[in-house]
């Protein structure tokens, strides 16, 4: 199959999240199966127009608003001619509407991670945040209910037929790493660790607070953060004694780290997912989150990890991490049972099934 992918970010960009790593590790897997695959995306500082990663053709053209318009454009210059089977549309937050250009006898089917929801809350001024969760998102997303769409977890599937989408299907996620034959040992001192944006999405900050309370009842506990972000400089500000900033890491530290932890949290107000989640899972460390979209889908809870059922409260994920900390038996069991559960997820059991649906639609 000749493939091409529109999505706004690719996977050098310095603001790409799982969503990339997915796409990425997907589309490299169909290259080395013989296919062909294009991805459409924006540019950033430094990068070239043009390259391939991994055998992807990777095309930059626009930045985070003009490449949709840029979409529309380079389709009807160059991609008509040249004769694409299948066009996936990957929408975060904002559409290609590809449907609108698309029409040289390609296929499209749709891939979309999570809905923004509450994030439009957490990352837009009023009244942006109001309109599109009410109107802008459901709205762009009407005209995609009759397309085949793909999404990474029965959260998402759920939110899309709610709005009256007729055919999704879920592929699962992977890791970039192979899980850890066993536990290693943990530091001495109870550890947590948080890994990703420091954007106000992701709640670092609501981490920092319930570790405040964390260190009254625990004075040795520490806190590795390991991301970078908007809010790092803000947090820095309010993080207590025992919070280590990491910033970007790469990734044989991020393993090295995630291993020695005792447990890693994940506060964030929605996922797609979560791949941090079955990353520190493959590495024998359990993990605590909200009960929010995505995250109940990447946590067995009660077995691999606990899902905070108060989905913002600072005092019960403090109580939940402090419990957790005290109960050496748990952790223990709860790690043994991360890493058996890490071990059902592979990047490459994700592209077969993804290529099954691409090409049954072809069908």
């Amino acid at each position: 199959m000749n493939i091409l992918i529109y999505n706004w970010r690719d996977i050098k960009n310095p603001n790409g999240g799982g969503a990339e790593i997915f796409t990425h590790e997907n589309a490299k897997r169909w290259v080395k199966m013989g296919h062909k695959v294009t991805l459409f995306t924006t540019y950033f500082k430094n990068c070239k127009n043009k390259e391939f990663i991994d055998n992807v053709r990777i095309i930059r053209c626009g930045g985070k608003l003009s490449v949709y318009k840029n979409a529309r454009r380079y389709y009807n210059n160059y991609f008509s001619k040249e004769k694409f089977d299948i066009v996936i549309d990957e929408i975060n937050t904002r559409p290609f509407f590809t449907k609108k250009f698309v029409n040289n006898g390609e296929k499209i089917v749709v891939l979309i991670h999570q809905l923004a929801k509450e994030f439009w809350y957490y990352e837009t001024p009023f009244p942006i945040n109001y309109i599109g969760d009410h109107f802008i998102e459901k709205h762009w997303l009407k005209s995609y209910v009759d397309i085949p769409t793909v999404t990474v977890s029965n959260s998402t599937k759920k939110d899309l037929v709610d709005l009256g989408f007729k055919n999704v299907s879920i592929v699962s996620e992977g890791i970039n790493f192979t899980a850890l034959y066993n536990v290693k040992e943990k530091e001495k001192e109870p550890t947590l660790i948080f890994i990703g944006r420091l954007k106000k999405a992701k709640r670092p900050q609501v981490l920092i607070e319930a570790f405040t309370q964390v260190k009254k009842q625990i004075p040795e506990a520490k806190l590795w953060i390991a991301g970078d972000g908007y809010m790092r400089s803000k947090l820095e500000k309010i993080a207590t004694e025992g919070v280590e900033f990491l910033g970007r890491i790469s990734e044989k530290e991020k393993i090295d780290f995630i291993s020695r932890a005792w447990v890693l949290v994940n506060p964030s107000i929605r996922e797609g997912w979560g791949i941090n989640i079955i990353e520190a899972n493959a590495c024998g460390t359990p993990c605590i989150a909200f009960d929010v979209h995505g995250l109940r889908d990447s946590i067995v809870d009660g077995k691999t990890g606990i899902l905070v059922k108060d989905k913002s409260n600072v005092e019960t994920l403090a109580k939940t991490i402090i419990d957790f900390i005290k109960n050496s038996k748990r952790r223990e069991e709860f790690s043994r049972n991360a890493l058996d559960w890490s071990k059902k997820f592979t990047w490459d059991k994700s592209a077969e099934e993804f290529l099954d649906i691409l090409q049954t639609i072809l069908r």
